[in-house]
This record gives structure tokens, C-alpha cells and sequence, in this order.
């Protein structure tokens, strides 16, 4: 059953709590032009939370899914985004979570656990380097191409916002987003394990093994898995449970 959040600014935030076993439930967090359907149901990841014995909550982020969609970019904000995520969990009376995170939903949980750090117990982000994606894209590209249908000179923008449109999303949130978000950093969770995991054949996270050695984190290369089929893989799925459940303390030493 779908759930609403009502965020800061009066934004309504769908999640739905899915119930599993003992233990802090584990805090899904999808990407951009995603939901929670074809990131974390269609992949095996609520089902593979739940049957660890742990409760999964999945959120769709504002812009997506069946959340509100604001069309200004000051709406996207990433400390907002963060914010909404506890909202969330206020909502649905977690104490404290574990949080699996992909590409751009990294940035937001990094927002989070700056906002909250007692209420993240590990982190796990997938698919997200240090750099961020939209800062080095044309926003009047980006604005051209889903606000007025023109097609854009850069093959990323196009490989990106295409399918999305294709799929239905709300093009004016999805620009708004773009703007919004564009050159947010990924801030480190100060006190909090992390492990980095990242496809090996995925540009997107380029950079992702150097800033886990930084930070001290952990860090799991899939092999030969790009920036979709990394979601399906299997040992993504394991090595995140196995480290939100403690088994891998030396992946964050």
C-alpha cells in the first residue's frame, strides 16, 4: 500500500513499507527518472531485503513515481531531497535504517545522513562518484530537449532524458530536477560504515574506488556490469546485505 510523506515545504513523498523480519528496516533510495517499480521490485531488491529477514521501505523521490512534482528547480535542492527522506522514516516510525542507494539517489542518502547521522545505522551507494553527472550538461539543452521536444547535440543528455520521456515522466519536473541538482556534492557520513559498489563497465561512477579509499569506505567492483544491468546483479545484492548486516566490517576499514 502506497504512503505519503508530507515533506517541509508541504510536498507529499510516496514510500510503502514492506515487512520483513528483525532488525532496522533497510531505506531504498532510487536514481534518476526512476521509482521505486524499476529500480527496486522489477530488480529483486525488495524481495532479496525481505527474505534477509529485514523490513524494506521504498520512497519514490520527489519528480517521480507517485510523488509530488514541483516545477521550480529550488524544489530539488539536494538538502531538500535529503529532508524528505526523513520525513519518510518519521513517517513510518523507523527509529533508525540502513540505506541502499543508486546513481543519483547516492547524493540525496549523502544529504540524509548529513542532516541525520544518528538515524543511519550503514550505507550502501551504488552506481555514484565523486562527479556529478548534470553539472557538466547545457541546461538549455537539457531544457530544449523536454520542454520543447528539440533534440540535444549531446549523446549523454539524449541517452539519458529520452527513455524517461519515453516512459512517461513529467518532462517540466525532470528539467526542474536537472537544474536543482546539477554540481551537488557527495558529502561524506561522517561516523557512518559505507560501501561503494559499482559496475565495471559503468562510466557514471567514475572515481567511485579513489573516493571510497578516502573516505575509508569499502569498495566492490561487478564485473562487467554497465549503470542498468548493475541493479540486477546478484552479488550486488549479497555483498550490500552482508555488509548493512555487519558479516563485511573489513569492506569499511
Amino acid at each position: 500500500m502506497t504512503l505519503y510523506a508530507e515533506a517541509r515545504d508541504g510536498a507529499l513523498i510516496a514510500y510503502e513499507v514492506h515487512a520483513g523480519g528483525n532488525g532496522s528496516p533497510v531505506l531504498l533510495v532510487h536514481g534518476f527518472a526512476s521509482n521505486t517499480v524499476d529500480t527496486w521490485e522489477r530488480t529483486g531488491w525488495i524481495r532479496a531485503v525481505v527474505d534477509s529477514g529485514r523490513a524494506a521501505i521504498t520512497v519514490d523521490l520527489r519528480g517521480h513515481g507517485q510523488s509530488d512534482k514541483p516545477t521550480v528547480a529550488d524544489a530539488y535542492a539536494i538538502d531538500r531531497l535529503g529532508a524528505d527522506l526523513l520525513a519518510v522514516i518519521d513517517s513510518a516510525g523507523a527509529d533508525q535504517v540502513d540505506v541502499v542507494a543508486y546513481s543519483l539517489g547516492c547524493r540525496v542518502a549523502a544529504s540524509f545522513a548529513r542532516l541525520a547521522p544518528d538515524r543511519i545505522g550503514r550505507l550502501v551507494l551504488g552506481g555514484a562518484g565523486p562527479d556529478e553527472l548534470f553539472a557538466r550538461w547545457d541546461l538549455a539543452e537539457v531544457d530544449g530537449l523536454l520542454r520543447e521536444g528539440r533534440a540535444s547535440s549531446d549523446a549523454m543528455i539524449t541517452a539519458v532524458l529520452a527513455p524517461a520521456l519515453a516512459a512517461g515522466a513529467d518532462p517540466e519536473a525532470l528539467a526542474a530536477l536537472v537544474a536543482g541538482v546539477a554540481g551537488a556534492d557527495l558529502t561524506e557520513p561522517r561516523g557512518i560504515p559505507v560501501l561503494f559498489v559499482a559496475g565495471e563497465n559503468d562510466p557514471v561512477p567514475a572515481g567511485a574506488e579513489e573516493l571510497a579509499r578516502e573516505w575509508g569506505a569499502g569498495f566492490l567492483s561487478i564485473p562487467g556490469r554497465d549503470h542498468i544491468s548493475t541493479l540486477t546483479s546478484r552479488t550486488f545484492k549479497d555483498a550490500a546485505l552482508a555488509f548493512l548486516g555487519g558479516a563485511d566490517d573489513h569492506l569499511a576499514e
